[in-house]
């Protein structure tokens, strides 16, 4: 069956998979068969116990159609933003940075901010949308 990770926890090495038969699973790391830890919104592909568990997890690559959206944010609009507006934070805000995003508008008059903008603009444009998703959401 394929399905998502909705939530991992390293400290309890346990995690719940939403399954496309709309069920959740419950898994641990020791059914995970990836090279790298479980994230949240990895697709992965599994074999269900009767018990509502999920056991021999394997990552599943999605292929990148074109208006595939990997995360919650977008990595374009977010160098937009960065290379536009990005002395005065508005990517940060985006990005749900708010902390970083008033920084950016405090110090917005020294144009230090709008150096640091241009360099996460190229940054941003550099970064895969699977990496700027797990980071950025």
């Amino acid at each position: 069956m394929k399905g998502q990770i909705l939530d991992f926890s390293v400290q309890n090495n346990t995690g719940i998979i939403s399954g496309d038969d709309q069920n959740r699973y419950q898994f641990s790391g020791s059914d995970w068969k990836g090279q790298t830890v479980p994230a949240r919104g990895q697709f992965v592909d599994f074999e269900t116990s009767g018990m509502g568990y999920a056991t021999d997890i394997y990552l599943v690559a999605v292929p990148n159609v074109l208006g595939t959206q990997y995360g919650q944010k977008s990595r374009i609009v977010a160098a937009l933003l960065a290379f536009f507006l990005g002395g005065f934070g508005i990517h940060k805000f985006y990005l749900g940075r708010i902390g970083w995003g008033i920084v950016y508008l405090l110090f917005c008059w020294t144009f230090i901010p709008s150096i640091v903008a241009f360099i996460e603009f190229i940054i941003y444009l550099c970064t895969s949308d699977e990496d700027f998703a797990r980071k950025y959401g």
